[in-house]
C-alpha cells in the first residue's frame, strides 16, 4: 500500500485514508446485520498489510457481539492486546459489550475493573449487559459503585436499569427509576419515556404508562411513542382506546409501520372489536404491510379469536410463505371453533408441508379435543407428544391432564399426573378441578389439602377449582373452610367467581336468605352469573318471593336474555301461578326475547356430528330417527314391562285382582 515514489507524508495519508474506507465497509456491514461478512473484511484488511485503529475495533467487536461468538471474540481480544489502542477506553469497552453479548459476564467485569479510565459509556455497558441479563444484586453493586466513583447517570443508565424492571415485572423497581430518572433530569429524553411506557406497561401499570404518554410534548413524541402506547393497549385488548389513540396519531402527521399495525391487531380479539379489526387489515393493505409475514400471521389471529375463521383461512390461503406461527394460528382457530376435523387435516397438511409443529401447534390441538369430547383423538395426540420429545414439556402436561379430564378418562389424568416428573400449581389445579369435573369431589378435596402438605402454595385459580367443587357436592362446611383459608391464611382477595360460588353453594343447600345476604353484602357488584345461580336455586326449593326479586334484577340486566324468564315461569309453574307464567310470557313476547335450541354434538370416527332440536338436516338424518324411534319404543316397552312387573309383587295387586 505504500508507493516509494511519493513523498513521507503523502504516503501517511495514503495509508489513514485506506484504513478509513476498509473501516467504513465493515461499519456498513455490521450495520446491516451481515456480521460475517465484517468479520472477512477484517481479515482481508490485515492481509493487505493495514493496521486496525480505535475506530476499527468497536466496530469488530460489535460483529462478534452479534454473532455471539466466543472464539471470534477472544481472537479479536488478542490482536487488541498486540495494539497500541489495548488502553484505549472506547476500545476497551466495546470489548466490554462484546463480552456480555456472549454471555461471559466474568470475562466481561474482569476487563472492566482492569480499565485504567472509565467514562459513562464503559458504565453503561457492563449496566445495561447485566440488567439485559436479569443480575439484580451485580446491577445494584455497580451502580451505587458507579455513583461512588463521582460518575453521573444518564439516559443509556436510566433506560438500562427500566429494563431490568421490565423484565422483572417489578412495578416498585420501575417507579424508583421513573422517580430517579426525574431527578437526573433526563425524563424529556424521549427515548427514556418509550422505555417506562413499556415498562408500565409490563407491569400491568397501565394508568402510569398512560399518564408518561401524556407528558411527553406533542412536538417530541416519535412513531416508537405511538407505538409504545398502542402495545398497552394491545396488552389489555382494548380496541376502542386503540383505535382512539391511532387515529390521533395519524391526525398528528405520524404514518403507520409494521409494528402499529401488529399492536392495533392484537388489540382487535374480542367478538365486539371485529369490525375494528377489519378496518386495520384495510389500513394495512393501503400501507402496503399485507406482505408481512408478521402482519399476515397477525391477521389470521386476529379473525380466529374474532370467531371469523373463513376470513383466517382466506388470508392463510393467500399467503405464498408460511411459517410455523401461520400453520398454528389457524389450527387454533379451528380448534376454538370446535372444528376438530379441519384442525386435524390442517395439522397433518402442516407436516406434509416440512414445518415442523411446536408446543403452541400441540397445545392447540390437545385443547380442541377437550373442548370436543374426542378421547381417541387426544391419546394419538399424547403418543405423538412422546415420539417428538414434547411431553417433557410440564405445559404439555398440564394441557393432557385437562383433556382427560374433559373427555371423561379420570383414569388416564390420574396416571399421567402421577408420573410427572414436574408439577407446577398448574399441575395441582387441573387436577382437582378434573376430579370435580368427573364427580370425584371427595378425591378433588383430598388432592387439594394433600398439596397444601408439600408445601404448594394455592392461587386463586386453584381456590375456585376448591370451591367449584364444595358448591357441586354440596359440602357447604367444608366451603366456608377453604373460603376463609383463602382469605385468612394466604391472604388472597376473593373475585366475583369466588363469591359466585359461595353464593351457589348456599343456594343449592336451601339456604336462600343466607344467600341474598351474602350476595347482597359482597363488596363487588354481583353480575348476572350470581344472580342466575341464585334463581335457579329458588326453582329448585320452590320459592316464589325470592326468585321474583332476583328475576327482576336480571330482567334489568339483560332484558332479551332467555333464561331469568323461563327460570320464572318454571317457579310459577311449580306453584300453580298461572297467572304469573302468563305474565312471564308475555314480557318475553313484549321484549322480543327469544329462546335457542340447545345442540348437541357426537363424535364418530373421529368426525363430529352436530345435532340442533328439531333439525333433521343431516345427511343420514332419515336412518338415524329412524333408529332412535325404533329405541324409544323399545324402552318404552321395557318401561311397561317393569311396571307390570313391580305391580304383579304388589301385595295389594293381589288382594285386588283374587
Amino acid at each position: 500500500m505504500v508507493n516509494s515514489t511519493l513523498p513521507p507524508i503523502l504516503n501517511r495519508f495514503l495509508k489513514l485514508w485506506t484504513v478509513a474506507l476498509w473501516n467504513s465497509h465493515i461499519r456498513d456491514a455490521v450495520n446491516k446485520d451481515h456480521a460475517p461478512k465484517a468479520l472477512l473484511l477484517f481479515r482481508q484488511m490485515k492481509q493487505n498489510g493495514l493496521e486496525p485503529n480505535n475506530l476499527t475495533f468497536p466496530f469488530v467487536a460489535k460483529a462478534c457481539g452479534k454473532l455471539s461468538s466466543l472464539f471470534c471474540s477472544q481472537m479479536l481480544h488478542t490482536h487488541v492486546s498486540k495494539s497500541p489502542f489495548q488502553s484505549d477506553k472506547y476500545v476497551q469497552t466495546a470489548i466490554v459489550d462484546m463480552y456480555i453479548k456472549c454471555g461471559q459476564l466474568d470475562y466481561a467485569y474482569n476487563l472492566f475493573d482492569k480499565m485504567p479510565e472509565r467514562d459513562v459509556t464503559s458504565w453503561n455497558a457492563l449496566i445495561v449487559g447485566f440488567s439485559q441479563l436479569g443480575c439484580v444484586d451485580k446491577v445494584v453493586i455497580l451502580f451505587c459503585q458507579m455513583r461512588l466513583d463521582g460518575i453521573r447517570p444518564d439516559s443509556v443508565t436510566v433506560m438500562g436499569l427500566t429494563q431490568l424492571g421490565s423484565s422483572m415485572k417489578d412495578h416498585k423497581w420501575v417507579n424508583a427509576i421513573h422517580c430517579f430518572g426525574i431527578q437526573t433530569g433526563v425524563d424529556s429524553d424521549v427515548s427514556v419515556a418509550n422505555a417506562w411506557i413499556g415498562a408500565y406497561s409490563k407491569c400491568g401499570n397501565f394508568g402510569m404508562a398512560e399518564m408518561v404518554f401524556g407528558e411527553i410534548d406533542s412536538s417530541l413524541r416519535t412513531v416508537v411513542s405511538w407505538n409504545s402506547m398502542l402495545s398497552v393497549y394491545a396488552h389489555v385488548e382494548d380496541s376502542v382506546k386503540a383505535i382512539g389513540l391511532y387515529k390521533q396519531m395519524l391526525s398528528d402527521g405520524f404514518g403507520a409501520d409494521v409494528c402499529t399495525i401488529l399492536s392495533l391487531l392484537a388489540s382487535c380479539v374480542r367478538n365486539e372489536a371485529f369490525d375494528h379489526g377489519k378496518s386495520i387489515h384495510c389500513h394495512g393493505i393501503q400501507f402496503g404491510f399485507v406482505s408481512n409475514i408478521y402482519v399476515l400471521n397477525a391477521l389470521i389471529s386476529m379473525y380466529s379469536k374474532c370467531g371469523d375463521v373463513g376470513s383466517a383461512r382466506y388470508v392463510f390461503n393467500s399467503m405464498i410463505n408460511r411459517t410455523c406461527v401461520s400453520w398454528t394460528a389457524i389450527i387454533g382457530g379451528y380448534a376454538s371453533k370446535g372444528d376438530l376435523d379441519e384442525t386435524l387435516a390442517l395439522f397433518h397438511s402442516m407436516e406434509a408441508s416440512g414445518q415442523k409443529p411446536d408446543i403452541v401447534t400441540v397445545l392447540y390441538m390437545i385443547s380442541g379435543c377437550g373442548q370436543t369430547g374426542a378421547l381417541e383423538v387426544g391419546r394419538w395426540i399424547d403418543n405423538y407428544t412422546v415420539s417428538n420429545g414434547l411431553k417433557e414439556n410440564v405445559m404439555v402436561c398440564n394441557a393432557l391432564l385437562d383433556m382427560y379430564a374433559k373427555c371423561g378418562s379420570i383414569r388416564d389424568a390420574w396416571e399421567l399426573f402421577c408420573t410427572m416428573q414436574t408439577r407446577t400449581i398448574v399441575s395441582w389445579t387441573t387436577m382437582i378441578s378434573g376430579c370435580a369435573l368427573n364427580g370425584e369431589f371427595k378425591e378433588a378435596l383430598e388432592l387439594f389439602f394433600l398439596m397444601l402438605e408439600f408445601g404448594v402454595k394455592p392461587n386463586h385459580i386453584t381456590f375456585l377449582a376448591v370451591l367449584q367443587t364444595c358448591t357441586h357436592a354440596g359440602f357447604l362446611e367444608k366451603g366456608w373452610e377453604c373460603f376463609d383459608l383463602m382469605i385468612k391464611k394466604y391472604k388472597i382477595i376473593p373475585g366475583l367467581d369466588h363469591y359466585s360460588c359461595m353464593a351457589d353453594l348456599l343456594g343449592r343447600r336451601g339456604k336462600l336468605k343466607e344467600a341474598l345476604g351474602f350476595i347482597q353484602k359482597m363488596p363487588v357488584k354481583p353480575d348476572a352469573g350470581i344472580w342466575g345461580s341464585l334463581l335457579f336455586a329458588c326453582k329448585n326449593h320452590q320459592n316464589v318471593e325470592i326468585g321474583e326479586y332476583v328475576a327482576h334484577k336480571l330482567f334489568e340486566m339483560e332484558p332479551q336474555a332467555s333464561a331469568p324468564y323461563v327460570e320464572m315461569a318454571n317457579i310459577y309453574a311449580s306453584a300453580g301461578r298461572w297467572d304469573g307464567v302468563a305474565a312471564i310470557r308475555s314480557m318475553m313476547k313484549g321484549n322480543q326475547v327469544i329462546k335457542y335450541p340447545g345442540q348437541s354434538l357426537v363424535q364418530v370416527n373421529g368426525k363430529s356430528h352436530t345435532f340442533t332440536v328439531e333439525d333433521r338436516s343431516h345427511c343420514q338424518g332419515q336412518l338415524i330417527y329412524e333408529l332412535l324411534d325404533g329405541l324409544a319404543l323399545q324402552l318404552k316397552e321395557e318401561k311397561d314391562s317393569l311396571v307390570a312387573e313391580e305391580l304383579l309383587h304388589n301385595e295389594n295387586f293381589h288382594y285386588f285382582t283374587v
